[in-house]
């Protein structure tokens, strides 16, 4: 079997799909995309496609390598979102030659099921209880909402209260055991990460998302190692080099890999491996599409420490297409008690309705995130 094409699709709402092509009628599909920069990374895919074109697509943990390694320069977002897409490819042409799903090429499953989260609200956090209540009574057991606006490096007390009456209303509509997941975006550094966290301890959070980028965690390592609330951050992170230090710290109780970040099911089983030797759990990144979310599912299905799976259904980003408008059968993501189950079939498990991909194609998406400016007119992170 041999690799004869590679082409790409950028479709809404902020999505690029890949669609790998063998001489025996093989497909595959992946997602390579980093939110706002998929022309960028098209531009990759179709320059890794030279070594590929003519190569057999079985063989995957060697041409990963070739990909990773043979252009001297290596890592970063934009080739291992490239490299991602390509792998979550060949990982699924090589189950559908042989039939059978891609976890059970990895070793079988640990589990049938995982549970997911939903988010809520939206950039600016507002109004988010009747939302978390909304997808409660959809089923989810567990939510994920944004903690702050933006943050100077020091802030005044009035946006400290505003994040807490959010969580709070939130705990208050759902209840003590649904879990509650605050992403504070990056938006945070660490003189106000430090009041943040400590304030928060109240509602017993499921985790705190990625309190400061992953470049500062070194800042705060003793407020992160000390606190009762668990510690999550990962998705700005590429490759198990990346992952090691963080892991070496022992601040992060959970990583959160975004496969079509983290060079695909190759790389993420090898980062979710080496945090399980840390005791440290897995919650895949995936506020993608269909592709992203399926790869991720194959990921769980053989990761011990997995106890929880993002995924977008109804997403703020979500606004011309959702989840499940590129699938044939939607009802391979059907939640089921806050829990949705590991696809079966072959491949990657889900099948791509590739009309309606080239039909979205034709519009396409130049997604940008916002960019935010403080009261004083310097740029805040978003």
């Amino acid at each position: 079997m041999k690799i004869t094409k590679l082409s790409t699709y950028a479709v809404p709402p902020r999505w690029l799909f890949l669609k790998i092509e063998t001489d025996q009628g093989v497909v595959g599909w992946g997602e390579p995309v980093i939110e706002g920069r998929a022309a960028t990374v098209a531009a990759a895919v179709e320059e890794l496609s030279d070594y590929l074109i003519g190569k057999d697509p079985r063989n995957i943990e060697d041409l990963w390598t070739v990909m990773y390694r043979g252009g001297f320069y290596r890592g970063g977002p934009i080739l291992m979102s490239a490299l991602a897409g390509i792998d979550q490819a060949l990982w699924d042409i090589k189950g559908k030659a042989l039939g059978v799903p891609v976890h059970e090429l990895l070793g079988g499953k640990v589990r049938d099921k995982i549970r997911v989260y939903s988010w809520i609200g939206g950039d600016r956090p507002a109004e988010t209880a009747a939302a978390a209540r909304e997808a409660v009574g959809r089923g989810f057991t567990a939510v994920k909402m944004n903690g702050t606006e933006e943050l100077q490096y020091v802030d005044s007390w009035d946006k400290v209260e505003r994040a807490i009456a959010n969580v709070a209303a939130v705990r208050d509509a759902v209840g003590a055991n649904v879990g509650i997941g605050v992403d504070f975006h990056g938006r945070v550094h660490k003189p106000m990460a430090k009041v943040l966290i400590k304030e928060l301890e109240q509602f017993k959070l499921m985790f705190i998302e990625e309190p400061v980028l992953s470049e500062n965690v070194g800042s705060l390592l003793d407020t992160l190692r000390n606190t009762p609330t668990p510690i999550a951050l990962g998705e700005r992170l590429f490759s198990r080099w990346d992952f090691k230090n963080i892991l070496a710290t022992g601040a992060v109780d959970i990583i959160q890999p975004d496969p079509s970040h983290s060079g695909g099911i190759t790389e993420t089983r090898k980062i979710a491996f080496m945090a399980e030797a840390y005791d440290v759990a897995l919650a895949l990144h995936c506020p993608l599409g269909p592709i992203a979310l399926a790869t991720c599912l194959q990921i769980d299905a053989g990761c011990y420490n997995a106890f929880i799976q993002e995924q977008s259904l109804g997403i703020h980003y979500n606004k011309s297409n959702d989840l499940l408008d590129y699938v044939v059968d939607p009802s391979v993501f059907a939640y089921d008690d806050g829990m949705v189950a590991i696809p079966d079939g072959p491949g990657l498990g889900i099948e791509v309705n590739e009309e309606y991909v080239v039909e979205r194609a034709q519009e396409g998406q130049r997604w940008r995130n916002p960019i935010w400016r403080h009261a004083d007119g310097s740029f805040a992170e978003w």
